[in-house]
């Protein structure tokens, strides 16, 4: 008998089991890890630059938030104010007499920086008080006038912060015409002289760079003659000429600087306005050297010193952005501040000016209320229109349309225009409307019409969804008992999808609100500075006034750029949030 057992070939390995299969798993197992990863890279790399975003937003809005005041005595005669004709009265020409008297610049240029210190909202402030029955006359008074945009940004360091240099002993004070000879114990002056020599030290290398740069043009254009002939040739010749020009200046200027430089320790410098601005405050003064050696100076009077000669006890201090480098903030308007500043005559208080006042061209005194009472008005024409009419046209294509070729048609051409650019639309606003109705260009009403066109494809295709989602046994059930057609879509299937079309309406009147492109090209691009009263009046809205502060130069329209964003996005954000808060409230699962 043949022995079975021992001839039996051994058990086959499942493929599970393998070297391989292990192998095959690991791979797996090590590709989900890193398309994990990736995913958590690109989750984390778009929340980085969210909050990148958003922080540079709100860093710069905050400088939006508030507003310097100087608190200037002054007196305002009775009899200057007519109270039957309050706007006549010249509020700017007494404030700038009180700054004339108070600070007595020597001529017209410097009464210039000394009244631009103040804005034109300051005289306007007054003229409010005078026909509010609340401004006091008669006695000095100790009032808050608005400082420029200019002197607010200096007080939040853009233009630079004051540090103060060592300084030790008496300073001695001569009188030399309108200027002062100053003599300080020791070697007072020799940080001034190095501080001044670095930045000479500075400019004269930024000037070998900029000829480093003519050179290596003039390299370039020497290799390309080769190639050249005729009028090619003499271009290429002229071009050259005008490097080598600008090179020889370049090094010029940095021998100069380098001469200056090289001079000994008890040489006298003069300063410069590309220079760092030196300040000496003595006797209740502000004095700007303008020549300085080891323990000697030369310096003119920005704030007269109470004392014109002896000794007195003194700081000295530096501003290290030479007064070249920021033309809309001179010495004298620096050394004004800083007297206020050390008198305790400076305030910052919340700026509500911004919210309850419109557009200006002074930055200090642009407001904001004017872009949002028009967005406002012209959010609720896209309402009234886009609404009812998107409801009504996706019922009638839900609930009773016959399918054909037309309805076909009709809905292909809704999709469609849910993704047509909105400038599209602008330029609809500006054929039909602006052409029917042309003294309403740059109001609500236009305004609100071409976004409720732009609006009304969102709403319809939001409100079939919505309408779909409904079951068909709520219809049946309905039509059962004995309802039309009409009371079971408005008694039954429209209730139950009110929140779907909700949602959706508020999510496309939020895109509306966004939307600057077809308000641009029906003429609310305008300059408004009064608010609106009615949707036939002239205005703007949130986004294009968002667009129109970002085109002016002045750095604190930037920041008032970033304040209206910041107020743009909370408006966006209530609206999602008010979507939300609906499909919870009323969501039906089935």
């Amino acid at each position: 008998m043949t022995d079975m057992t021992a001839g039996a070939a051994e058990p086959k390995k499942s493929v599970h089991t393998t070297e391989a299969a292990a192998r095959r798993v690991k791979a797996r197992a090590r590709a989900n890890g890193r398309l994990k990863l990736y995913g958590l890279l690109a989750i984390g790399f778009a929340v980085g630059a969210l909050v990148l975003l958003l922080w540079s937003v709100f860093e710069r809005a905050m400088k939006s938030t508030t507003e310097h005041y100087a608190m200037i005595e002054m007196a305002i005669p009775q009899d200057a104010v007519d109270p039957d004709n309050v706007g006549a009265t010249d509020f700017s020409g007494m404030l700038k007499a009180h700054l004339k008297t108070t600070y007595k610049p020597a001529g017209r240029r410097e009464r210039k920086q000394v009244y631009a210190l103040l804005s034109d909202g300051a005289a306007d402030d007054l003229r409010s008080a005078a026909r509010e029955g609340t401004l006091e006359y008669g006695a000095p008074e100790r009032r808050p006038m608005l400082l420029s945009d200019d002197a607010d940004l200096y007080l939040r360091g853009d233009f630079g912060t004051l540090s103060t240099l060592p300084s030790a002993g008496a300073l001695e004070m001569t009188a030399q015409g309108d200027d002062f000879v100053l003599i300080a114990d020791g070697a007072a002056f020799r940080d001034v002289i190095g501080s001044a020599k670095a930045e000479l030290r500075d400019q004269a290398d930024r000037n070998r760079a900029q000829a480093a740069r003519q050179e290596t043009g003039i390299a370039v254009l020497t290799e390309k003659a080769a190639s050249l002939q005729g009028a090619e040739a003499e271009g290429n010749a002229a071009q050259i000429a005008a490097f080598k020009i600008k090179r020889d200046t370049f090094l010029a200027r940095a021998g100069a600087l380098d001469q200056k430089i090289l001079g000994g320790a008890d040489e006298t410098l003069v300063l410069t306005d590309e220079m760092p601005s030196y300040f000496i405050r003595a006797n209740g003064g502000i004095l700007k050297l303008v020549e300085a050696s080891a323990n000697t100076a030369l310096a003119k009077p920005l704030i007269a010193p109470s004392a014109v000669s002896g000794t007195a006890a003194w700081e000295l201090e530096v501003m290290a952005t030479p007064e070249a480098g920021r033309t809309r903030m001179t010495d004298l308007q620096i050394a004004i501040i800083e007297d206020l500043r050390s008198g305790g005559n400076l305030d910052e208080i919340a700026n509500t000016r911004f919210f309850s006042k419109g557009d200006s061209r002074e930055p200090e005194l642009a407001g904001i209320k004017g872009a949002i009472v028009g967005s406002l008005l012209t959010m609720l024409i896209t309402f009234v229109i886009a609404f009812p009419t998107g409801v009504l046209a996706a019922i009638y294509l839900e609930e009773f349309a016959p399918k054909n070729k037309l309805t076909d048609f009709i809905e292909v051409n809704i999709n469609n225009l849910a993704a047509v650019p909105s400038i599209v639309f602008g330029l609809l606003g500006v054929g039909v409307f602006l052409w029917l109705m042309p003294d309403l260009r740059s109001t609500p009403l236009i305004g609100g019409v071409v976004l409720a066109l732009m609006t009304l494809p969102t709403i319809v295709i939001a409100s079939r969804a919505a309408l779909k989602a409904v079951p068909p046994s709520i219809r049946a059930a309905a039509l059962g008992l004995g309802a039309s057609r009409t009371q079971t879509v408005f008694h039954h299937v429209l209730p139950l999808a009110m929140p779907g079309i909700l949602t959706g309406s508020i999510i496309g009147m939020a895109q509306a609100l966004g939307e600057t492109a077809p308000l641009l090209l029906i003429g609310m691009v305008a300059f408004i500075t009064s608010v609106p009263e009615g949707v036939t009046d002239a205005a703007t809205v949130l986004p294009v006034q968002v667009f129109i502060w970002a085109n002016q130069s002045e750095t604190m329209f930037d920041y008032r750029t970033a304040a209206a964003i910041v107020v743009l996005l909370g408006f966006l954000i209530v609206m999602n949030l008010l979507a939300i808060i609906l499909r919870k409230r009323f969501e039906r699962r089935w």
